[in-house]
């Protein structure tokens, strides 16, 4: 079992290790391409240097025709100490204008003679398939002032290559040490820099059930999006937390009273021994169930509204001139139930809002609600539509009821308010889950006397945001 956790944990990634690899990688491609480079200016000395020394023997091989120290053909001497070369071999020509070839171990090509007393001409040539690199130099034949003779000495460039390639040895090893000492500096920086993050672990270990920010002034810029995204996940806990908390402590205080009302009954109901008492508990009983569950009905449904993933939930196009007169037809029973008129007034053609449907349908059965629960009978009751110029939507619930005082209208949509005179089996949530769902969606809630004595709720929806 430790194997295997041991093995694991091996596994984890390890920044110090990822830094480390991601500058190693660099360096290597850094010292391949120092090595090339460093091998190209070795063989650009190691040209200089013998095509100086080429330079130098076929002048000195001229010095010796002007001289007269020779006349045609080399001495054994002269040709054994041009043509030496432990690894290679060397090649000479002498040519003559008149005469042609006088003296030579080799016949490769050769440009144009030089001009008489210019430098000697550096060139490239080829013989049986290798490349020569050969000094040219012209002079006057010393026997005939009227000819001209072309010296020209040449070598392999085995040597040159050597020599370039024994500094590229000599260079590497250096440069690959100062490279691992570099490396390893940087082992040591980076583990005393990742040691700036302990007091933000300390900090973070002392912690309990805390859940304030993180982000202070010890932590690095480097990790201030990781600090800042623990701080979003934070804040979102805290909202989560409190609206668990308000949700228990809404509920107690909602339920408190149902339920004590409910086991007065069913003890009232047990003492009884006349049926009309009996059954008179029994009604109260069915009242105050009803109660209680819609008052859990309403408290869940302004959790599901405050909790800040419906905020954060993908808006589609909704068409409200659809979905307004479904939901008001659904409700015309209980209007006549209520000996409430409602109607439906809007356009003909689509009206779209961008939102959440599910949503939408919850805030217009609460207002819907509010106002079967609080017109009256003999009330009427109209849901109108209207598309405004701006591209906006105006959505507006009106009665005849007996309306709300001028005073408490600002109250409207607190959670749990309730006018004085309203009448009993509401939970005062209703126009509370309305104007979350409102806030939601960008919409602007507003509470009004009606002209006719009653109330008008309305939401004026912005109009599309451009993209």
């Amino acid at each position: 079992m430790h194997d295997v956790v041991r093995a694991g944990a091996g596994r984890r990634p390890s920044l110090r290790r990822r830094l480390l690899l991601l500058l190693l990688l660099p360096m290597l491609i850094l010292l391949t391409i120092d090595a090339v480079v460093t091998y190209g200016v070795a063989l650009n000395y190691s040209n200089r240097v013998h095509d100086a020394d080429l330079a130098d023997d076929v002048r000195t091989l001229a010095q010796m025709f002007r001289s007269g120290e020779v006349s045609g053909d080399l001495p054994a001497e002269a040709r054994f100490l041009i043509e030496y070369d432990p690894d290679s071999h060397n090649y000479y020509t002498v040519r003559s204008r008149r005469r042609g070839l006088l003296s030579g171990n080799g016949t490769f090509p050769e440009p144009p003679a030089p001009a008489l007393g210019a430098a000697p001409e550096l060139f490239y040539s080829r013989l049986s398939g290798r490349t020569l690199r050969a000094a040219s130099l012209s002079l006057r034949a010393p026997n005939d002032p009227g000819d001209v003779l072309t010296v020209t000495i040449a070598e392999t460039l085995h040597d040159r290559q050597r020599r370039a390639r024994e500094i590229l040895l000599l260079a590497v090893p250096l440069q690959t040490i100062l490279i691992l000492g570099a490396l390893s500096l940087m082992w040591l920086g980076i583990n005393r820099g990742l040691r700036i993050l302990q007091p933000l672990t300390d900090r973070l270990a002392a912690r309990e059930q805390e859940l304030e920010p993180i982000t202070g002034e010890d932590v690095p810029v480097e990790i201030l999006p990781l600090t800042r995204t623990i701080d979003g996940l934070f804040e979102r806990l805290r909202a989560m937390l409190s609206l668990q908390e308000r949700f228990i402590a809404d509920a107690a205080h909602q339920l408190r009273t149902p339920l004590a009302g409910l086991r007065l009954h069913v003890d009232r109901a047990r003492a009884a021994t006349d049926p009309a008492t009996v059954r008179d508990a029994l009604d109260h009983i069915d009242q105050l169930t009803g109660r209680t569950a819609r008052t859990c009905t309403q408290l869940l449904a302004l959790t599901r509204a405050q909790n800040p993933r419906s905020e954060c939930a993908a808006h589609v196009p909704v068409d409200l001139a659809r979905q307004i007169p479904q939901a008001v037809g659904q409700r015309v029973p209980e209007a006549i139930r209520a000996g409430i008129d409602l109607g439906y007034q809007g356009p003909g053609g689509p009206v779209y809002v961008q939102g959440d449907a599910t949503a939408l349908q919850e805030l217009l059965d609460n207002l819907i609600d509010n106002t079967l629960r609080y017109a009256g009978r003999g009330a009427r009751a109209t849901v109108s539509l209207l598309p405004l110029p701006d591209g906006g939507v105006l959505l507006q619930v009106e009665d005849t009821g007996p309306g709300v005082p001028a005073g408490m209208l600002q109250r409207l949509g607190e959670r749990f308010f309730r006018a004085p005179d309203a009448p009993s089996g509401g939970t005062g949530l209703g126009l509370a889950i309305v104007q979350q769902i409102a806030r939601q969606h960008g919409a602007q809630v507003t509470f009004a006397s009606a002209p006719a004595g009653g109330l008008r709720i309305s939401l004026h929806f912005p109009p599309p945001a451009k993209s």
